[in-house]
């Protein structure tokens, strides 16, 4: 790798970094892909741009929403609540109230500890760092939130893939079964990210019956000591599902002392606190030393990366709950939201079966996406029409959730008019 030429001579490159911090610098896609949109608005006006980019909850203006009940009661708090440190492990009873808001009618028996992060991503992290070993492969669905990529890498792991859909677009259980037993085989311990309800990208939900398939599968394959199993599940999206939606996590209870199952709850979407970056990752076990063990794991990961959380979310949280009637007000507010995100939703697929327009399988949450052979070829000839979408690497991410219903019902004809002429 060069920098230059002077006088003829080569110049080598000079970098400062460790040899495992030097990277390839690469525009984030969904940053990039957002940075073109806000250009086409500032020059031909919101109204004839469909910005199908942001992954935050806008109203049909374009503007964040926010739940007033949540922020009133911020702003309710004394200084000392933004002022000082919360504990490392985050303020009991915000953990307490954390586990209750995850897991609802559905706790799973078992031994529950939670340790208090910025959001959902330092759950992942935490997991990660705590659960794998350098060099080892980490499992999710071949659609995949690409952080997860972005956290494997920056401590020395690997991401591997199983494909998420089968031939008819039904979870593809026989992909995921072979590549837990290929991955146990080679490391005798695994994590497994599965991000839903309400997957990013696509909105897809596994079902109850879909869930029992796979805690049954892992349950055999924990049958042998050697192999230890953590399975990691993602809910950043779930306040944002029917309450039945959590029914599959009572199926955590009692699982053999070398599965642990770690839920990451995050305060961003079901609160509207994206930037006040709060969240736990939550432990369950059937073995009281293992729980003990990723609590304290967890606890020392805090201080060696970024020490305390947020204390002025944590108090917001404790404060919704410990008052029925602003718990009511909040619920109220995000019940309206997510019928509004129901009805973005169901006029895209709509629009999308009548133009012929493939689509993964949407159940819940902020995204459809748009399987494709050529996501970045068909993202820049959409962006010719004024319509800008997040290209991956098997299609595109259409944000529902921030989009309004007019334009979800015109979006897959472009999409589809964009298909025919790439």
């Amino acid at each position: 790798m060069f920098l230059g030429y002077t006088g003829g001579l080569k110049l080598e490159s000079f970098n400062m970094v460790a040899n495992h911090a030097i990277r390839q610098v690469a525009e984030d896609a969904i940053f990039g892909a957002n940075t073109q949109a806000q250009k086409a608005i500032s020059e031909y006006g919101f109204n004839n741009v469909i910005n199908g980019t942001i992954g935050v909850f806008l109203d049909d203006e374009g503007i964040l929403v926010t739940f007033d009940s949540v922020f009133n009661a911020l702003r309710e708090l004394k200084d000392e609540s933004f002022a000082a440190y919360a504990p490392l492990n985050g303020i009991n009873e915000y953990l307490d109230t954390a586990i209750k808001t995850t897991f609802g009618d559905y706790k799973p028996d078992g031994f529950i500890e939670a340790v208090a992060t910025p959001g959902g991503t330092g759950a992942i992290r935490h997991a990660v760092w705590n659960y794998s070993s350098w060099g080892e492969e980490i499992l999710t669905s071949d659609w995949y939130w690409d952080p997860y990529n972005t956290i494997a890498t920056e401590h020395g792991r690997k991401i591997s893939t199983y494909k998420l859909f089968d031939e008819k677009m039904n979870f593809n259980f026989e992909d995921f079964e072979s590549k837990v037993e290929l991955l146990l085989d080679k490391q005798k311990r695994l994590i497994i990210i599965i991000n839903s309800p309400a997957h990013n990208p696509t909105g897809f939900s596994l079902s109850y019956d879909e869930w029992l398939g796979i805690i049954e599968m892992l349950k055999r394959k924990a049958s042998s000591n050697q192999n230890k199993i953590v399975l990691f599940i993602d809910i950043a999206y779930i306040d944002f599902c029917e309450d039945e939606s959590r029914r599959f996590l009572s199926l955590l209870s009692n699982l053999p002392k070398n599965i642990l199952s770690i839920v990451s709850y995050s305060m961003s979407k079901g609160y509207t606190f994206y930037g006040l970056r709060s969240g736990a990752i939550i432990g369950v076990s059937s073995n009281k030393d293992v729980a003990i063990e990723f609590k304290n794991a967890c606890s020392h990961s805090n201080r060696g990366v970024w020490s305390n959380g947020t204390r002025c979310a944590m108090e917001v949280l404790t404060k919704i709950y410990r008052d029925e009637s602003l718990l009511e007000k909040v619920e109220k507010e995000r019940n309206h939201y997510k019928e509004m995100l129901k009805i973005r939703a169901n006029s895209f697929m709509k629009a999308s079966e009548e133009v012929g327009l493939e689509i993964c399988p949407y159940k819940d949450g902020f995204f459809i996406s748009i399987p494709s052979n050529d996501p970045i070829g068909l993202a820049k000839e959409l962006s010719k029409e004024k319509v800008f979408l997040v290209p991956l690497e098997m299609g595109l991410r259409f944000a529902v959730c921030s989009v309004s219903q007019e334009k979800c019902k015109i979006t897959p004809r472009l999409i589809k008019e964009a298909m025919k002429r790439i």
